[in-house]
């Protein structure tokens, strides 16, 4: 067989929106470089607890500064608002945003739980806003080689999923990736990943499916590295770690009765995929010729923006309901290993 092509337009085609960011730290750089250098996306302001960040960021990329977000939510000329504080301060923001009436994207995790993001879906829903979570790796163009693979049965039945996400990260007590304040932890900060990739090779993962967990906690309290066994069925399994002590190598497969695929390092990010039929010589799609790493992010502001033009109330591609259905797995998780901040009783 030949390969399918991927089936995503030129970020730069897509119909400008008025983007506004709440939180501009390391992912909010990314995210405006990318709009920046790869759409016609319009950033008109941006927000901090303090202006001076604000104008700084906005000296770089552009935009008004706001030193307050309710200022940033009421300016009129804003339509769409990107949420990239840490997971602590996703709802807050969230629903801050919906209430003015701006469409939102929300930085993965969409919540500090299932709960949570359930409370920003009900508000959107309310509001009349289209809401969606920021799993930038649903709208690159090798995910949808594997999209149409997928489709197609090209790989038959699907019995194996897996998926890593680790890095060695120093412990600091402090960080967003160690401290239970900021909603640190390797589930919350990493492991949205490849929770949402095998629930995207097997959505029978967005209903309740059987977990196994083991993992160790890091001495603030949060998850430092964990592995799950996720089932779909008593023959069809998902093979998930994620960790804060050791890099890991990134990959992510799926393998059927007819064949596999394999999604090179960082399977998260604008990467490439080789098929590998039972029967017949592997075939590799190479990956974009021109928008590698972050600037990938063009691609789901793109999608955004078409579906806001569109009407669309629910991403296509990644509703919001899977968002939910991928921190129902983290919340559970957490729950057994004992890392139970911002979880309901």
């Amino acid at each position: 067989m030949t390969l399918p092509a991927p089936r995503f337009a030129d970020p730069m085609d897509a119909p400008a929106l008025r983007w506004g960011i709440l939180a501009p730290g390391g992912i909010a750089h990314s995210f405006a470089a990318a709009l920046r250098s790869r759409t016609t996306q319009q950033l008109v302001a941006v927000a901090s607890r303090s202006l001076d960040r604000a104008s700084a960021f906005t000296a770089e990329f552009g935009g008004r500064p706001y030193g307050d977000y309710r200022h940033l939510v009421a300016d009129e000329r804003v339509q769409a608002v990107y949420v990239a504080s840490t997971h602590n301060a996703h709802l807050e923001l969230a629903l801050l945003a919906i209430e003015a009436g701006k469409h939102v994207l929300v930085e993965k995790p969409a919540g500090f739980s299932a709960a949570e993001a359930q409370r920003m879906q009900d508000a959107a829903r309310a509001a009349g806003v289209f809401l969606m979570e920021a799993m930038w790796t649903r709208y690159l163009p090798h995910t949808d080689v594997a999209r149409q693979l997928l489709e197609t049965g090209a790989l038959g039945d699907v019995r194996l999923v897996t998926a890593d996400f680790g890095v060695n990260a120093p412990f600091d007590p402090d960080s967003r990736m160690y401290d239970p304040a900021k909603a640190g932890g390797a589930l919350l900060d990493l492991g949205v990943y490849p929770i949402s990739f095998a629930q995207f090779a097997l959505p029978a993962l967005n209903h309740d499916p059987r977990i196994h967990v083991v993992g160790s906690l890091a001495p603030t309290g949060s998850d430092a590295q964990v592995s799950l066994i996720l089932e779909a069925d008593a023959a069809t399994h998902a093979l998930i770690h994620v960790g804060v002590g050791a890099r890991t190598p990134w990959t992510a497969t799926v393998s059927g009765t007819a064949g596999r695929f394999e999604i090179e390092s960082p399977f998260w990010a604008p990467s490439a995929l080789t098929f590998f039929p039972t029967d017949g010589e592997p075939e590799r799609y190479p990956g974009h010729p021109t928008i590698t790493g972050s600037d990938g992010m063009a691609f789901e502001a793109a999608a955004f923006a078409r579906y806001v033009h569109a009407g669309v109330t629910d991403s296509p591609l990644h509703p919001f309901s899977e968002a939910i259905a991928t921190l129902r797995i983290i919340d559970e998780a957490r729950r057994r290993l004992g890392y139970t901040a911002g979880l309901e009783e």
